[in-house]
């Protein structure tokens, strides 16, 4: 059965834009993203996604696509859907959370930008979780 995530993203991403709020999605980058490294902080990015900061916006079922800038220049971004930890309203912090399964590729990444231990690695659990559902939490 299809995982419930992108369409509650896309309802997210939907409501805000309907609202006037700025549509923002926070990653937890990994292997498998793409997206600038210079902007991750701790393996996780925080982007916009709002209609007037993305050109060619696809929020699939497997994948957000979108071209944006970063300090000037164009950038091709691509989320995987499981990457996704939050969509919310920058304006008010309403939004969804979701659950992020820890990947190996991801304590990777975020050892060399940070030069910290993996997590998994100090907490003895496994390195590869399989993704549950998603959890609904309230930001604000």
């Amino acid at each position: 059965m299809q995982s419930t995530k992108p369409y509650l993203i896309r309802a997210i991403h939907e409501w805000c834009t309907d609202q006037g709020f700025t549509p923002y999605l926070a990653v937890k980058v990994d292997a498998t993203t793409r997206v600038p490294r210079e902007f991750v902080k701790g393996g996780e990015i925080v982007l916009n996604v709002g209609l007037e900061a993305t050109h060619q916006l696809l929020i699939g079922n497997a994948e957000i696509t979108f071209q944006a800038r970063f300090n000037g220049k164009t950038f091709p971004v691509a989320v995987p859907i499981n990457r996704v930890a939050a969509i919310y309203a920058r304006d008010n912090g309403e939004g969804m959370a979701f659950e992020v399964a820890e990947s190996v590729a991801a304590d990777d990444s975020a050892t060399q930008s940070s030069g910290a231990a993996p997590r998994e690695a100090e907490s003895g659990a496994k390195a590869l979780a399989k993704p549950g559902r998603p959890v609904l939490t309230r930001i604000k």
